[in-house]
């Protein structure tokens, strides 16, 4: 059984004392590097938490920048069916080592198929940044790897993936971090810690705005480039020919592949509302409301939306695209609100913001920074900020609300049964078929 980083950084013979012992055994007194070491601010191999990435198109690629800074993580295999998109990040990862003098320069590989990332004993954590439509799997086979997860949100295509992967990670005792990284930020913590300690008085509606969706031309089927594994980048998605459009950015807008912004944008302020206001993922949850699609070209997905989600006990949740409320998540009580987004945060009356919650209040988790969450996680083996439950949650309701919007119809949904009572076409759109070979 592969030997976990925490294993080796708290017991037996380290690297460092291999290596170092090593050296003088063999030819007396050596020259041996600091980085290699351990000192001038670096990390002996033996205390380097091992990652791959799996998926290094922009936000991959972003995740790749920022870990590769960080003295404690090696980065050891990068993979993508673009090979062009790997070699590229490997080059940077490379002279970023070389320049710092970092040991393992040159020993980041490259791959199309994550498989080989997960078969890795090297490896104790991965970075999933694929298009959401792999998430599940990815996801589920790391966590059965004994690999620790940096996943990116959403955290499944589908309502019955992210109940499976859930159930996984638990399972076999994986570090989960979803990529709801506004967790990580005082202003969102702050925001929800006066919603749920009572400063805004009864809490009675949750606002959330998040960028509206696109139309795209059609796309007319061309020869699969030589540097793309397309087989790899199609997975347990139907088979479609290759267009020149799909296997960029846009497919958050093709049905297939992400069920658009209402889902991968909208979860991160949907989760806002949910960790201000638990009650909305107790009980039943009430789902209604209306959308605009494209009428014809690539895309499939709401361009803009209007949703209202409204528990047993009247809190209502209006949702929709940035057209119809402020982009955030705003919290209204009879006594005041605050809204909160990326950009700051506001009140009234504007006294709110000067609140100090008392010791004997509630405290939400604190997290300064996502990714040094996930890295303190991997060693303590605590839960991160965005544990792989929250994802789960604040997910179905994405979901939820384009069912309810493609359907036409209130859903009423069971949290505790996961299911849409009464409803089953509702029901039936919880799940969808993976293309074969491929199962969760």
């Amino acid at each position: 059984m592969r030997q976990s980083v925490t294993d080796r950084l708290k017991g037996g013979l380290t690297r460092r004392a291999f290596l170092a012992g090593a050296a003088t055994a063999v030819s007396g007194p050596q020259v041996v590097s600091a980085a290699t070491l351990g000192r001038g601010g670096g990390k002996a191999p033996s205390e380097r938490i091992g990652m791959g990435f799996i998926g290094v198109g922009g936000r991959g690629t972003s995740h790749v920048h920022t870990l590769m800074h960080y003295p404690d993580v090696q980065i050891c295999a990068l993979c993508d069916p673009f090979a062009a998109k790997c070699e590229e990040a490997r080059k940077q990862v490379e002279k970023h080592y070389a320049d710092t003098g970092r040991s393992g320069a040159k020993d980041c590989q490259t791959c199309s198929d994550f498989r080989e990332v997960l078969a890795r004993d090297d490896i104790d954590a991965v970075v999933v940044a694929s298009p959401e439509y792999w998430h599940a799997l990815h996801g589920a086979r790391a966590a059965e790897a004994g690999k620790d997860v940096y996943g990116e949100k959403a955290l499944t295509l589908t309502v019955r993936e992210g109940r499976a992967l859930v159930d996984k990670v638990r399972r076999y005792g994986c570090v989960y971090q979803v990529g709801m990284q506004q967790r990580s930020a005082k202003d969102f913590r702050f925001a929800c810690e006066l919603a749920r300690n009572g400063y805004l008085g009864k809490l009675h509606t949750i606002q959330v705005g998040v960028p509206a969706g696109r139309a795209l031309p059609e796309a007319p089927p061309a020869p699969v480039p030589p540097n793309l594994d397309y087989e790899m980048w199609l997975g347990p998605a139907p088979y479609t020919p290759y267009n020149e459009l799909k296997c960029t950015y846009n497919w958050y807008f093709i049905y297939d592949y992400c069920v658009g912004w209402i889902q991968s944008w909208g979860v991160h302020h949907l989760d806002i509302a949910r960790w201000g206001a638990p009650g909305l993922s107790k009980g039943l949850l009430k789902v209604k409301g209306t959308a605009v699609f494209p009428e014809a070209g690539l895309a499939d997905t709401s361009i803009t939306w209007r949703v209202e989600c409204r528990t047993e006990n009247g809190l209502l949740l209006s949702f929709s695209d940035n057209g119809h409320h402020e982009q955030g998540c705003r919290f209204e009580g009879d006594e005041g609100w605050v809204h909160v987004n990326r950009s700051g945060i506001k009140a009234q009356p504007a006294g709110l913001l000067d609140t100090t919650i008392k010791p004997d209040e509630e405290h939400l988790y604190s997290s300064k920074n996502h990714h040094d969450n996930f890295l303190e996680c991997i060693r303590s083996r605590n839960d991160p900020a965005a544990k792989v439950e929250d994802g789960h949650a604040s997910n179905v309701i994405s979901i939820l609300a384009d069912i309810a919007t493609r359907r036409g119809t209130e859903i009423t949904w069971d949290w505790e049964r996961e299911t849409c009572i009464g409803d089953d076409e509702a029901n039936r759109m919880l799940s969808r078929s993976m293309r074969s070979p491929w199962v969760l």
